[in-house]
This record gives structure tokens, C-alpha cells and sequence, in this order.
């Protein structure tokens, strides 16, 4: 995956559609009706809470843009070196540092006017104040547009850049323009780079991916380069230096051996040679394109020594991440013929390229400091023998019996397979197949028994018990043993039949009475929620009554007239009342 994801970055508006994004907030999201009519102190509050948000929405969207874009001291040094070489290192700072100047002096002005607006003494005054603050912000925002435009364009190049991680395996392809450089992409991974006849048709880098080994690897396609002093090189052509300068990778260098590029062969030897210090601690392979037109024995002995000159040089170079692979036997190693019209020693450039990169790769993690800690992790086990006991490798006796057949000559017993019993039993959907022969059992007259599944609703196999007779047995004695413990616990309770004529009586009152409460409890339950309640004082069991008043009081000889009379007095009709 690539270490850093330009495509994430928000869209940079110019400075009036950024002053009406803001200005719309503000309008959208704070309170837009004040009355004169209201406290001074909550009219200041209306205002400061407007160049407060407005102040605060600013911070926010520049704070935003500044860390989308990347830092240059905080990214890898190829990303660095690639946006100075694409957008000017300085100007791209200065654009950011503008950015974050005017984020700093607009909240600057947000604590002055707050202050100001804290000491407010009418509306009008308030209003002018907030105008005033937010008036200076986006005149403030106005001088940063030529700022804000600039980094959209960078934004927007930097989205289409190549997605490059430069700690991956990677193959990075270089030289002349128009010496194949494309093509070999083209056949190497599924990019899609447009190939053309004529130079410096890529103007850009390109990065495709394969697979080898099991791993993913990238490929880099460069612009072409022409030999010339640095400080000549156009902007194209120092994408490919930088990629050089940079990114951890093996490097193969083509040679336009037809000449059909437009440079001889002297051309582009002189070229290897002045980039030669780029490709120091690299694994370098010098490949020789378009054999196919011009085959090396075509060469004269000149252009032959330059050649050899260019693979002695790469050995040299790389010496350290090839001697491994090669073993340091064959001379020209380290050059390659191919050609990417007939795909002829494309995939063994590919494969001595990926070895070289992987053991250079493996070299580099032994001679780190790391090793060490790696090294002391690591516990090589070699066991040994404990006894003198053979233990040979154990068999099966079908296996040795079908090796034992095969080495006699004897074709062995194969199985037949269920298909094969289903097109001689009839055919699908008349055979049956027999589920049981396979079943494991104690016996195997067992297999074909009739097993009952469910009974009464139970599963069967839920109450197998091996050790049911036992359990059923000791279940029998528990029963027996409680069985006897209540009989003796009934044994010394009084039987009815053995009680006098007067406790038999008093029995019987007792059950009668129970029996009245029940029936008694039962009826008022019943019609309680049907009759009115009577308060306590004037129900009282109906025991309070006029009548029974007069029968008591008049048996002691008291006169209970005085009395009825004062009683009809205080009690009050329920019907209605005549004014």
C-alpha cells in the first residue's frame, strides 16, 4: 500500500467562494433576530457569539487545508525532493505559511473585538463592532487568494500522482527516452502506459504491480533522460533523478541496441556513466533492448567493448546484491539481451532483477545492527536419539499390500465407488444408497438392526444410560428407605377414630364454624363491588338504630324522646334543597 494518500485531500476554494462558505455558516447556525428592547448584556452576548463562530469556522476550514497538505521536513526525502522539483519547495512553504499567518491573525482579531463588544453600550454600537470584525476577516481572506488558488493546483496535481511506497520492493526502469522503457511495463504488470514512437512520450512517473514469489512488487516507469549536466534538466527529466536518488530498488538500465531511439550506442553508454553515482547501493542490470532488429553479433567491436564496459560497471556496482545470486561465474551477468516485441528475455530480466533486489534486501537486514536482537530470538532444535530402540515409519497394511502388488506386477483391488454402484444398481433415483456398511460398531452384525428414533414424543437416544439397571436399583432403594421414614413419622399422630364423644363434638363445632367464615368471606367478596359502604360509625352491624335505642334506654326507664327528636334534627336529607 502506498505510505501516503494525496487523493484524501479536501478541495482549497478561492478566497470569495471561501468568504461565502464561512459568512453562510454564520448566518445558518447562530441565533439572526435581536430586539433593542433587550438587556445591554445580552445584546453584547447575540453579537460576541457571532464573531466568535465566525472566527472559530475560519480557524477550523484553514486549520483543515494545513494539515491535508503534506509537511516537507515530515514526509520521506523522495516525496520532498519530488514536490520541490514539481512545485517549488519554497513557494510551496511560503503558500502554507501565509495560511497559517492569517489563521493566527484572525483569531487575533476575534479576542480584540470580543473585548471590545464586552464594553457596548447600545445595539447600533454592538452591530457596527461585529461588522467591523468581520469585515477586516475577510478582507484579511481577500489578500490570500492568489495563496488559496496556488495550492488548489497543487492539490489537484498531487491527486493524480502515482500511489509509490518507497520501502516496497520495487524495479525501476531508466534511460534514454524511447528505448522501451514503456513497453517492458506494459509487459511486466497490467498498466496501461501509452507507448509511442517518438521520445519523451512519458512525462511522468507510472507505477505498475506484479507478482513473484508470492510477493507484491512495483515497477516504476521514468521519463527519459538525456545527458546533460544537472542543472540543464528539465522538470521531466529530474523526476527520473529523483526516483534514482531515492527510492530503495533495483535499477534496470536499457540500451537501445538498433539505435532506432535516435541516440547511439555511444550516447547512452556516456549517459550510464554520468548517473552512475545514483545507482550506488542499488542492484543494477544493464538490459539490452531490440535485439530482435540488431542482434549482438551485428556489433562492431567498439560498440561491443561499450557494452561490456556498461556490464562490468553495473557488476562492480551492485556486486554486493549480484555475487550472491550469481555466484561470480559468469562475465556478462550483469547485461541482458530482450526484446519487448517478441517478449523474448523479458521474464528472465524480471526473475535475475527480483533475486538480486531480494538477496540485496537480506544482505542489507545481516549487516544492520538489528540482527543481533533478531539472532537471540532464534533456537535451532536438533534432537536426539534417547534409546537405541528402532521406530520405524508405520505403514498401513492396505498401502503395503497395494506396494507389495504393484512391485509384483499385479494390478491392485480397486474400490468400487458410489457412482459406480449407483449405475449398476439402476441409475439415480432407483438406487439407494447404504448408509449403514460404514458403521463403526462393536459388532458389525449390529449395523442393520432396527433402532427406534422417537417414542412418545422422546428422543431414545437421550435416555440411554449404560449404567441405567444400576441407577434404577439404587433409585428403588431410596423409595423404600423414604417410604418407611414417613410411616414412622405417621405412626404417632392421632387417628379420629380414636377420639371421646366430647372431643368429636368439639371437632365438629370447630369445621362448622370454619365452614360459616369461608361461605361468609366468599359472599362479601363476592357483592362487594355491588353495594355502597357504610362508614364504621354509622354501620356498626347494624346494632345502631333508633329502634333498638329505644328498646334498651326504655327498659332502664329512661326517656329516649328528647333524644330521637335532637337526632332528626341533625340528619340531613340527600335530596335537593328548596331555596
Amino acid at each position: 500500500m502506498p505510505a501516503y494518500n494525496f487523493k484524501s485531500m479536501q478541495v482549497v476554494p478561492p478566497a470569495k467562494d471561501f468568504i461565502d462558505i464561512v459568512l453562510s455558516k454564520t448566518q445558518r447556525q447562530t441565533p439572526t433576530v435581536v430586539h433593542n428592547g433587550w438587556a445591554i448584556q445580552r445584546i453584547r452576548q447575540f453579537y460576541m457569539r457571532k464573531v466568535k463562530f465566525t472566527a472559530q469556522n475560519w480557524n477550523e476550514k484553514l486549520t483543515q487545508i494545513l494539515d491535508d497538505f503534506p509537511k516537507v521536513e515530515d514526509i520521506h526525502p523522495f516525496y520532498s525532493d519530488l514536490l520541490n522539483v514539481l512545485y517549488d519547495k519554497d513557494h510551496y512553504k511560503l503558500a502554507l505559511g501565509q495560511l497559517n499567518t492569517a489563521r493566527n491573525l484572525i483569531d487575533k482579531l476575534s479576542q480584540d473585538y470580543v473585548r471590545l463588544l464586552k464594553y457596548g453600550d447600545s445595539l447600533y454600537r454592538c452591530k457596527e463592532l461585529k461588522r467591523a470584525a468581520l469585515g477586516r476577516m475577510c478582507t484579511l481572506m481577500k489578500g490570500q487568494d492568489a495563496s488559496l488558488k496556488y495550492l488548489e493546483q497543487v492539490r489537484q496535481h498531487m491527486s493524480r500522482l502515482p500511489g509509490i511506497d518507497p520501502n516496497a520492493r520495487s524495479l525501476l526502469l531508466c534511460g534514454y527516452p524511447n528505448v522501451g522503457k514503456s513497453s517492458m511495463m506494459n509487459i511486466l504488470t497490467r498498466a496501461d502506459v501509452e507507448v509511442q514512437p517518438y521520445a519523451f512520450t512519458t512525462k511522468s512517473l507510472y507505477v505498475g504491480h506484479m507478482d513473484y514469489r508470492y510477493m507484491r512488487w512495483q515497477v516504476l516507469d521514468t521519463p527519459g533522460i538525456l545527458d546533460r549536466p544537472l542543472e540543464e534538466r528539465n522538470t521531466i527529466e529530474m523526476q527520473s533523478i529523483t526516483a534514482l536518488a531515492h527510492l530503495r530498488c533495483a535499477v534496470l538500465y536499457l540500451v537501445d541496441i538498433s539505435e532506432q531511439c535516435g541516440y547511439s550506442l555511444a550516447q547512452q553508454a556516456a549517459l550510464f556513466h554520468s548517473i552512475k553515482p545514483l545507482f550506488a547501493n542499488k542492484p543494477l542490470l544493464v538490459l539490452v533492448n531490440k535485439t530482435d532488429v540488431r542482434p549482438l553479433e551485428a556489433l562492431s567491436p567498439e560498440e561491443a567493448a561499450l557494452l561490456q564496459g556498461m556490464g562490468d560497471e553495473a557488476r562492480r556496482i551492485s556486486s554486493g546484491g549480484a555475487a550472491a545470486v550469481d555466484g561470480g561465474d559468469a562475465e556478462g551477468s550483469a547485461l541482458l539481451t530482450m526484446s519487448t516485441l517478441t517478449e523474448e528475455g523479458v521474464m528472465a530480466a524480471k526473475q535475475a532483477a527480483c533475486d538480486r533486489l531480494l538477496n540485496f534486501r537480506v544482505e542489507l537486514k545481516v549487516a544492520g545492527k538489528r540482527i543481533a536482537d533478531v539472532l537471540n530470538r532464534m533456537h535451532v532444535a536438533l534432537p536426539k536419539h534417547r534409546d537405541a530402540s528402532l521406530r520405524p515409519p508405520v505403514i498401513p497394511a492396505s498401502v503395503a499390500a497395494a506396494r507389495a502388488a504393484a512391485a509384483a506386477g499385479q494390478a491392485a483391488a480397486k474400490r468400487k465407488l458410489e457412482v459406480q454402484l449407483q449405475e449398476e444398481g439402476g441409475g439415480a433415483g432407483v438406487y439407494s444408497a447404504d448408509l449403514r456398511k460404514h458403521y463403526d460398531l462393536k459388532d458389525p452384525a449390529w449395523r442393520y438392526d432396527i433402532m427406534p428414533e422417537v417414542l412418545d414424543g422422546h428422543n431414545i437416544a437421550d435416555f440411554i444410560d449404560p449404567d441405567i439397571d444400576a441407577k434404577l436399583a439404587e433409585l428403588e432403594r431410596e423409595e423404600a428407605q423414604l417410604e418407611a421414614q414417613h410411616q414412622e413419622q405417621m405412626s404417632g399422630v392421632m387417628d379420629t377414630d380414636e377420639l371421646t364423644e366430647e372431643q368429636a363434638a368439639d371437632l365438629a363445632a370447630i369445621r362448622a364454624r370454619k365452614k360459616q367464615i369461608v361461605a361468609g368471606h366468599r359472599i362479601r367478596k363476592a357483592s362487594a363491588s355491588n353495594r355502597p359502604v357504610m362508614p364504621a360509625k354509622h354501620g356498626a352491624g347494624g346494632k345502631l338504630q333508633a329502634s333498638r335505642l329505644r328498646a334498651q334506654l326504655g327498659g332502664m326507664g329512661i326517656d329516649t324522646a328528647a333524644a330521637e327528636a335532637r337526632l332528626r334534627e341533625r340528619s340531613q336529607s340527600r335530596g335537593r334543597k328548596r331555596s
